[in-house]
């Protein structure tokens, strides 16, 4: 949290989200931070953790997914990783394969000031795949 506190305010709603989203290896949306946020502060809008979530991106303290037709994900792993969305259940899932920084490299070859990529693999997920 120090990083929050060196360059915003000290928020204890803003600690809260990022302390749910970080003791979870799933990817929750904005509803479920919500809904577990509220445990803890009861008064929490919908609106205050949407907000929180926007400067905790700013911050780099999360990473946002965004599915296109499903809601979007939220990510408190930020080490560079890659992803698999489900387009059954709209499921997202770290994936365990090597980070490839040569890709960024590559990309430098061409002419582009590149800072990093994501890397997000759609398709049917193990437990869709058995029902």
């Amino acid at each position: 949290m120090e990083v929050i506190e060196r360059i915003r305010k000290r928020s204890r709603q803003r600690e809260e989200i990022l302390a749910v989203l970080r003791s979870t290896k799933e990817h929750p949306t904005a509803a479920i931070l919500h809904a577990e946020a509220r445990k803890r502060i009861p008064r929490l809008s919908l609106g205050t953790v949407y907000r929180n979530l926007d400067v905790l991106e700013e911050l780099g303290l999360l990473l946002h997914i965004r599915n296109g037709n499903s809601q979007d994900r939220f990510d408190g792993d930020v080490s560079p990783h890659y992803h698999f969305v489900c387009d059954s259940c709209g499921a997202v899932m770290d994936m365990r394969l090597p980070y490839r920084p040569d890709l960024d490299e590559a990309a430098t070859r061409d002419g582009f000031q590149v800072r990093g990529h994501r890397l997000d693999f759609h398709g049917t997920c193990p437990a869709c795949l058995k029902k």
